[in-house]
């Protein structure tokens, strides 16, 4: 028996180790356009949440991560569960050199648009910032009326791990945010769907008619409203 439980723990180890260097590898992987840029000084990765949702608001991130630091389970936001999120989203906090945040509410999103909006919450995440980066890696997007060099990335949230920290950041914002408005506006169910375009969340709007986080421009054909 205790041979068999020797072997066991042996096992175990090994299974730890491949996983440890498998992760290590990703993370490598995922600092090649980090590498790139980072001789022409601090390098920070722009992404956002909330640009599909019926109500709440955009929030974009902007954060710089120290040289080959690895936080490990570290990518896209969306492939990451909300408790590992949450780890990821302190851990993030407390090692990045500079994180920034920006959040432009639903009024102004019916007013100069999702996308105008969105770009407006990327440009107060960067002017957040507590140093001033050399280089912007973004999330498929150019800024208009940003000053720094831009490089768009296509799904860049899990091809650099600048990206995917401020993935995290805007989505773990965001959704503090919306579990926040639920307590508020119960009969929606903002802590569970965040305010995207479920059938529960739709019905509720059409029983209770929207509230003020919603966004008129986008459930106008679920309420017969003109824009």
């Amino acid at each position: 028996m205790q041979r068999q439980a020797t072997q066991t723990k042996r096992r175990e180890r090994v299974a730890r180790k491949l996983n440890e260097d498998e992760e290590r590898a990703r993370l490598t992987a995922m600092r090649v356009y980090e590498h790139e840029y980072e001789a022409q000084g601090l390098v920070c990765g722009i992404d956002e949440a909330g640009r599909g949702p019926l109500a709440g608001p955009v929030v974009a991130a902007a954060v710089i991560l120290p040289r080959d630091i690895d936080i490990y389970y570290l990518n896209d936001s969306k492939k990451v569960t909300e408790r590992r999120r949450e780890i990821l989203y302190d851990e993030i906090c407390e090692k990045a050199i500079a994180y920034g945040i920006g959040i432009v509410g639903p009024d102004v999103i019916d007013d100069i648009n999702i996308l105008q909006a969105t770009y407006q919450a990327m440009r107060l995440a960067i002017a957040e910032l507590a140093e001033t980066p050399a280089v912007l890696l973004n999330d498929a997007v150019t800024i208009p009326g940003v000053s720094i060099p831009q490089v768009p990335i296509i799904k860049g949230d899990a091809k650099s791990v600048s990206i995917a920290a401020a993935s995290i950041l805007a989505k773990v914002t965001r959704d503090r945010m919306m579990r926040q408005y639920d307590e508020i506006y119960p009969e929606y169910g903002f802590a569970g769907h965040k305010g995207y375009g479920t059938a529960a969340h739709i019905a509720a709007i059409r029983e209770y008619g929207p509230c003020p986080i919603h966004r008129t421009t986008f459930i106008k054909k679920f309420t017969g409203e003109k824009a």
